[in-house]
């Protein structure tokens, strides 16, 4: 069976709360803490722009899958909790919040059990305070089997080695600087990676690090270098798709799109049909994450 970097089918959840996860604060960078809104306001902003960004996917005729998120998980419209494989399996990866945890609904793995096997649960590791949040903690390049891991409370390197080992990844785990002087908490907020190309912030890898995790990218990618700044406007967080012909498109938010160069554009339309991008300023806003952050693969 030949390796796919990307799915032709994309899940989604739609929010049935959302605001600012105050058990997410302390890790995460990206969140902009502001009551200059109305819970209620937030969540029906919210919800337009994930149907409008849901629309625009399917325009592009790539399938998506949506459930309805559940109350107590402000986070459940990124749902970076579990994480589906070529060979039809699914795993379950341990989240560091509470109410993150809270967001591995029964009835949701029931319904992906449907077309996926459980393999693995790293669920107990959460009682031993031991985090490892999927792919936003590990961003893979499934065709060579490498997984670029940076670390962070979120990200525990002694679980994602051994995760790796038992899955047949070769790691790549570094070490990164936020503006804020912190671990940046996921390394899909720094990195994408997709057939052809990869979008790397090297600025926020900490020196010792740089050398080894730009060669191993250079290896079997084209590497697109992203600026500090441009990680603050989400261009990190991008995924690969491909549509029912499959042709291959790169997903982003509209503030990410907004941030690229002329050179970065014509380097992405190299290996893609198109950008895909919609404006989801409240997510962002509020949630602290971006477009790659509100979408699991479906393989």
């Amino acid at each position: 069976m030949k390796k796919l970097q990307s799915p032709n089918h994309l899940f989604m959840i739609e929010p049935k709360e959302f605001c600012n996860n105050l058990q997410t604060l302390d890790s995460n960078d990206y969140q902009i803490v502001e009551q200059d809104t109305s819970k209620d306001q937030i969540l029906k902003k919210a919800k337009d722009e994930f149907f409008n960004f849901k629309n625009i996917i399917e325009a592009h005729d790539i399938k998506v899958t949506f459930m309805l998120g559940s109350n107590g998980c402000p986070d459940h419209i990124f749902p970076n909790w579990f994480a589906t494989f070529q060979d039809k399996s699914m795993q379950i990866f341990s989240m560091k919040a509470l109410n993150r945890r809270a967001e591995k609904i029964p009835s949701m793995i029931k319904k992906l059990e449907t077309e996926y096997k459980l393999t693995d649960d790293l669920t107990p590791y959460e009682e031993k305070g031991i985090f490892l949040e999927s792919t936003s903690s590990m961003v893979f390049d499934r065709v060579n089997m490498i997984a670029y891991i940076g670390k962070s409370v979120r990200t525990n390197e002694d679980l994602a080695r051994a995760w790796c080992s038992k899955n047949g990844f070769k790691v790549v785990i570094f070490e990164t600087t936020s503006h804020k002087n912190n671990p940046i908490y996921h390394t899909d907020v720094l990195m994408f990676v997709g057939t052809n190309m990869i979008g790397l912030c090297n600025e926020v890898i900490n020196d010792e690090y740089k050398e080894e995790v730009l060669s191993k990218a250079k290896k079997y990618h084209d590497v697109m270098l992203l600026t500090k700044d441009q990680i603050l406007d989400f261009c990190g967080n991008a995924l690969e798709a491909r549509n029912n012909i499959d042709e291959k498109y790169l997903i982003m938010s509209s503030r990410a799109q907004k941030s690229l160069t002329s050179p970065q554009i014509l380097k992405i339309k190299k290996y893609y049909k198109d950008i895909i991008h919609a404006d989801i300023p409240t997510i962002e806003k509020y949630g602290g994450g971006s477009a790659r952050c509100m979408l699991t693969e479906l393989f």
